[in-house]
């Protein structure tokens, strides 16, 4: 069955480490089409918008998306694609490899991100010279949803951890965390409830007492980032923005101005989203393969300067290439 795949570099890096995900796909032999679309700061510089509604629509046709990185639009990128795929849940695992200098080699997490209100919503609005004020959308509709995900996401007998601040966010947090444990007991599945600031201190000091993390859209941002730091920086981190009948697929990390262009970018993260982006159409064999090839390529080299070697990118997608 042959699968379309939107391509979408975006800005800086993603210019490089898309492609080079790309090139890694083919090297499968897979029935994949791959159609390119524009997004991005300088797309809005030459057009007047930051995602042209015919990159909007190549998104929401596909089978699945691989995105880079957007600069100064990526607010008015990244938001709408994701509501082009109709995205609810975003999936940002956090795992040491083999050979990487983390500050945590045990860490192994798995981010459930509420993907559609919080804080990003949109509802920001400036009263007066001195007042700017920000609207938190939280729905029992989206938060069952997500604990809905979440129930099907964990194996049988695990349970997930409900990161949460409903001790001062009553009623929105609250709400959130009413909805996700309900649907949990519902399906019998086991909870815990850490609050959020709690729980950046206890992953930091333990990240093995905590597996899969449920959370709220503005939390699963800035823990999951925060987690990146125990494994060996956003250059390993990948995600998932899922839909009913269709996905998105991202590196957690940037645009990285300050490296963009020279070819040295670690590509290891928009590799492992597109893995994931395999799993997801159902070539879970080929998914696998694809991050034992990384986590080999990290254990035994080349690195990229960001992990600590002095390999360039091409150097390093060529070897994932090579142990495929």
């Amino acid at each position: 069955m042959s699968h379309t795949i939107a391509v979408i570099e975006g800005d800086g890096i993603g210019q490089e480490v898309i492609p080079a995900a790309v090139d890694v796909l083919e090297s499968l032999d897979l029935d994949l089409e791959f159609v390119e679309g524009d997004a991005g700061d300088a797309v809005k510089e030459a057009t007047g918008e930051a995602l042209p509604q015919e990159t909007y629509d190549l998104a929401a046709d596909a089978d699945a998306t691989l995105f880079g990185a957007a600069g100064e639009t990526a607010a008015d990128v990244i938001l709408p694609l994701r509501d082009a795929v109709d995205s609810f849940v975003n999936i940002r695992p956090a795992k040491a490899y083999p050979g990487v200098d983390a500050v945590r080699p045990e860490t192994d997490l798995v981010f459930l991100r509420e993907n559609t209100e919080g804080v990003y919503s949109g509802h920001e609005d400036d009263l007066s010279e001195d007042l700017s004020t920000l609207t938190r959308v939280v729905t029992t509709s989206a938060s069952e949803k997500l604990a809905e995900f979440a129930c099907e996401y964990v194996d049988d007998g695990e349970g997930f951890s409900v990161v949460h601040k409903a001790n001062v966010m009553r009623k929105t947090d609250g709400r959130f965390r009413d909805a996700v444990v309900r649907v949990a007991d519902e399906h019998g599945v086991d909870t815990d409830e850490v609050l959020m600031d709690a729980f950046a201190t206890r992953v930091c000091l333990d990240p093995e007492q905590f597996d899969t993390i449920v959370c709220p859209n503005l939390a699963g941002d800035v823990l999951s980032d925060l987690a990146a730091g125990l494994v060996g920086g956003l250059g390993l981190l990948p995600s998932a923005n899922i839909g009913d009948d269709n996905a998105l697929f991202e590196p957690v990390h940037g645009t990285a101005p300050d490296i963009a262009g020279q070819g040295v970018a670690n590509p290891m993260a928009t590799v492992l989203s597109a893995a994931m982006l395999l799993n997801h159409l159902g070539y879970s064999e080929e998914s696998d393969r694809v991050e034992t090839a990384v986590e080999t390529v990290l254990a035994e080299g080349p690195r990229t300067a960001d992990l600590g070697g002095d390999a360039d990118t091409e150097a390093v997608t060529q070897a994932i290439i090579n142990e495929l």
